[in-house]
């Protein structure tokens, strides 16, 4: 995550920000910019190229802070949701605002990395078969599974809720469980699909065999096959997770999530003068996790046991983790 500040007044702000609490200015954050911008009386923006923006309709709703090229309108991320709870449904509009900011944060990310992050609503130059949308469901009356689907992604806003989600990272023993997780570990099989199978990259599909597994395999009776025997002996000598040994599309996306956790985290420290080092700075992934970010992680897994919290960053990545995270970078657009 950037360091942003004021235009106006020059104070610090974080991704969340409307107002600035120094001088009161009112902001909204310009996607095509990648930065926080100041907003006049009226709650618009000028760009340079003379183009008007009007803050997010649902800035009251889920505190959305981006800007809309209509009046009244709502912004590219907003528009990625193609269901949300019902107002009534007090429950699932309380959780709506975290599941929102994570989204927001997610895209913010894949723009930065120059991953294309495409809609599904023609009118807005999406692609109804290929593109991206968000389903944010409540759980409250009925039961949520959190998937992806040919470019739906469906998220339970349970989650949101620290009670309800540390209880099942509990039962499911799992070391990490966040909102911002779910999106990024979905994301990945969206990217996957996208990049590997409707693409047709029969020579990255041929190497992603060779590091996830066969992708064909039978996912149903790969999930019987997990809940009931559990990982395989010796797992943790090849994947990151116990999740990631269920199906090769769970290994690819567990490692997606993680380059994103790796790429987000070491850019954020950067920003805030706690390593010199940018993403991009390695020819090879792989160079970047072992120089900056295991000495990184470290340092901040030491920071939070002095707080008395759990580790911030829970895993050991063995060899042949860092060549599926490898791939996954390779995947990464030329600039």
């Amino acid at each position: 995550m950037k360091a942003y500040r004021c235009r106006v007044c020059g104070n610090p702000l974080f991704f969340e920000n409307s107002v600035c609490v120094s001088c009161g200015t009112a902001l909204g954050y310009s996607r095509a910019e990648g930065e926080i911008v100041p907003l006049d009386a009226t709650g618009r923006y000028v760009d340079t190229s003379g183009l008007v923006w009007h803050i997010c309709r649902n800035l009251n709703l889920s505190g959305c802070t981006w800007l809309a090229p209509l009046e009244g309108g709502q912004c590219f991320s907003c528009d990625l949701t193609r269901t949300r709870p019902n107002d009534a449904d007090l429950d699932g509009i309380e959780n709506f605002p975290l599941a929102e900011r994570a989204k927001r944060h997610l895209i913010a990310e894949l723009d930065a990395l120059g991953f294309p992050v495409m809609g599904r609503n023609p009118a807005t130059g999406g692609d109804p078969v290929n593109g991206l949308a968000f389903d944010l469901l409540s759980s409250t009356n009925e039961k949520v599974m959190i998937g992806h689907d040919d470019g739906i992604i469906t998220i339970n806003l349970a989650e949101s809720d620290p009670a309800y989600r540390e209880r099942v990272r509990g039962e499911l023993d799992e070391p990490y469980r966040t909102m911002l997780g779910h999106f990024r570990h979905e994301i990945g099989h969206y990217y996957e699909w996208q990049l590997l199978e409707v693409a047709q990259r029969s020579d990255l599909l041929a190497r992603a065999r060779e590091l996830f597994g066969d992708e064909r395999v039978s996912y149903q009776e790969s999930l019987d096959r997990h809940y009931a025997d559990g990982p395989p002996n010796g797992w943790a000598r090849s994947y990151l997770t116990t999740y990631a040994t269920m199906h090769p599309y769970e290994d690819f996306a567990e490692t997606w999530a993680h380059y994103l956790h790796i790429c987000d985290t070491v850019q954020t420290a950067a920003e805030y003068g706690l390593t010199a080092v940018a993403v991009g700075a390695f020819s090879r992934f792989r160079d970047l996790v072992t120089g900056v970010w295991v000495p990184l992680s470290t340092a901040l897994n030491m920071i939070n046991r002095s707080m008395g919290k759990e580790d911030l960053y829970p895993f050991v990545i063995p060899v042949p983790v860092l060549d599926k995270l490898d791939f996954v970078a390779s995947l990464r657009p030329a600039a």
